[in-house]
């Protein structure tokens, strides 16, 4: 077994939720022993899945490789520990790194304290075997670091990634409350898409739930835009095998797919940067945009799905939000028979004004606000003939 077939542990980072979906997406690239975490998924992988790991994980924040476990109760056995890791391993002084870090201990409380402990014991173990030390890059580093701490368990890995995985590389232009990427592609793969369906977004804002749906539908990884990550910079990297996975990928590319998906929002400013969101993901030929109200929306004549995130903030006033979810309630009733209706929303209360009996509930995050997230089936005729057709998800 050579260096690049070797596996390891690694760990993939998500959001609250949405732990399954990004467990079954490592299943479907190869990972093996996949174990379900808080916000996180552990796996074993070889060099070439963890590449592709970074590459085609829609769900994933990063991908940590841990490399130093051990226990630690105050900042003195944070050093030392540290310390017994041979970081040339990693770094050269010539090199750039930052650490990031999370600590839930009632020992090592601060978490930026607890990196600069580790930072001293990187650099003063470089500085005494090179007579020089690596510098920090908190924007560009050379090599990313994680430090993880929990109670008296201390995990230090080498971040994959580098910028976090929801950076697709698409987005130029955003509304005030962008969704982001990795929930929204969460949100689809919960939805039970067939990918074949049309798909509408009626308040679509920058264009986020459109574009992912469409490189969901053509197969197309999530990462294909970046030009770089986290483990280009590692000693290791394999070059040859980072493009066999890039080639392998285009490969599978869904060639001549007839999928339809709209986008649509009432506030015309916003779609110029959404179109231009689009041509940017490659994604123009597949989506079709339009400057319209929910209202004022005519569906498609084939049935098929709408998944949107309708606002819920401080943006509008109490009233002004009964009113706009009424009208969405009002309107998929009145305009969406057949169709399967998928609304997120941080606000309980808001979703109880649609009128509607949702037959699935959700829980998920955006960003650190808890949000419910709904499906609605749009009976055409009766129940009893909604259940009896074969594509039924429930």
């Amino acid at each position: 077994m050579n260096e690049h077939t070797q596996t390891h542990t690694y760990i993939a980072k998500t959001f609250f939720g949405l732990e399954p979906v990004l467990s079954d997406e490592l299943k479907n690239i190869g990972a093996t022993q996949i174990k379900t975490l808080n916000r996180a998924v552990s796996f074993s992988a070889s060099e070439e899945i963890m590449y592709k790991a970074n590459l085609w994980l829609r769900t994933a924040l990063r991908i940590i490789k841990p490399i130093h476990e051990f226990k630690a109760i105050n900042e003195e056995q944070l050093y030392r520990h540290t310390q017994k890791m041979d970081w040339s391993q990693f770094l050269e002084p010539k090199d750039t790194f930052v650490i990031d870090s999370t600590a839930h201990s009632k020992f090592l409380t601060h978490s930026h304290y607890a990196a600069l402990k580790v930072k001293d014991a990187i650099v003063d173990q470089l500085r005494d075997q090179f007579g020089e030390r690596p510098s920090i890059n908190a924007e560009n580093p050379t090599l990313r670091i994680n430090l993880h701490i929990a109670h008296d368990d201390v995990t230090i890995g080498l971040d994959a990634s580098g910028n976090s995985l929801h950076k697709r590389g698409y987005r130029t232009g955003t509304n005030e409350a962008p969704l982001n990427e990795i929930l929204a592609a969460g949100m689809i793969l919960l939805s039970g898409w067939d990918r074949r369906a049309p798909l509408l977004d009626p308040m679509c804002g920058s264009g986020t739930i459109p574009i992912e749906a469409a490189m969901i539908a053509l197969n197309v990884p999530p990462g294909h835009l970046r030009t770089s990550f986290g483990f280009f910079t590692w000693k290791d990297f394999d070059p040859t095998l980072w493009k066999k996975v890039r080639t392998d990928a285009e490969a599978q590319r869904v060639r001549n797919s007839d999928v339809r998906i709209f986008g649509s929002d009432i506030d015309r400013g916003i779609l110029d940067k959404t179109r231009q969101n689009i041509v940017n993901a490659k994604m123009d030929a597949h989506i079709s945009i339009a400057p319209k109200s929910f209202s004022d929306v005519t569906p498609p004549a084939t049935p098929g799905m709408i998944i949107t995130n309708p606002p819920y903030g401080e943006r509008l006033k109490p009233a002004d939000l009964q009113t706009l979810y009424k009208m969405i309630g009002d309107v998929l009733k009145k305009n969406f028979a057949g169709w399967d209706a998928w609304v997120i929303s941080g606000n309980k209360d808001a979703l109880k004004q649609l009128g509607l009996h949702p037959s699935k509930k959700l829980t998920l995050y955006n960003g650190a606000l808890e949000c419910r997230f709904q499906k609605f089936a749009m009976y055409r005729g009766s129940i009893k003939q909604k259940h009896q057709t074969p594509n039924d998800e429930n």
